[in-house]
């Protein structure tokens, strides 16, 4: 039974009416939905991109160095400093889908990956989540195999560094800081009170 607050009840999931796509591309779709509200409010336009899962990983090495990656990110007009991270292939298991970004990214292999979160990061109009990974055993196994237009530099930061960088807001890629916090806290490096 849904109980009701001031005049309304919990039970707030709209209902979508029509669906038409906008685009529909790799990687990124785009459709507007007509909605009702569980109170018959139509909603005649609501704009939602679909994305495929996605997935980041802070790797840790042999030697407790994090594997960053540094790469221009055209919508925001910046280069970042990052993690490793990318879309899961169609029908592709989570696990095996950030071990092979992790490996085309940067060259290393991890021995351990750990789900450490799950996060939407946009759910005003992205519908996807992104897997959170703390990989641990990071050995350099080969060259980078980049998409075609990817171009991405490594970086090994020392863990003390990494953890300054967080606590100065310099991770701005949000759904990497969110992925290097709760790694940092499964690693008890950082510790809530």
């Amino acid at each position: 039974m849904d109980k009701q607050i001031n005049g309304l009840t919990d039970k707030m999931d709209w209902k979508i009416l029509s669906s038409e796509y906008l685009s529909d591309k790799p990687y990124f779709r785009a459709r507007k939905d007509k909605c009702e509200t569980p109170s018959g409010k139509i909603i005649p336009e609501y704009y939602v991109v679909e994305l495929d899962l996605t997935l980041c990983a802070l790797g840790i090495t042999e030697d407790n160095m994090a594997v960053m990656v540094k790469q221009y990110r055209h919508p925001v007009g910046k280069t970042l400093l990052e993690i490793p991270g990318g879309f899961a292939d169609k029908n592709e298991a989570p696990e095996k889908a950030i071990a092979r970004e992790m490996l085309e990214e940067t060259g290393y292999e991890f021995n351990k990956f750990e789900l450490v979160g799950e996060v939407a990061a946009n759910p005003g109009v992205l519908n996807n989540y992104t897997k959170l990974y703390l990989a641990t055993g990071g050995k350099k196994v080969g060259g980078q195999k980049l998409d075609a237009n990817e171009e991405i530099k490594v970086e090994l930061v020392p863990l003390d560094d990494l953890v300054e960088m967080l606590l100065q807001n310099k991770i701005e890629q949000s759904l990497h800081a969110n992925c290097i916090f709760y790694s940092l806290l499964k690693m008890g490096i950082l510790k809530v009170s």
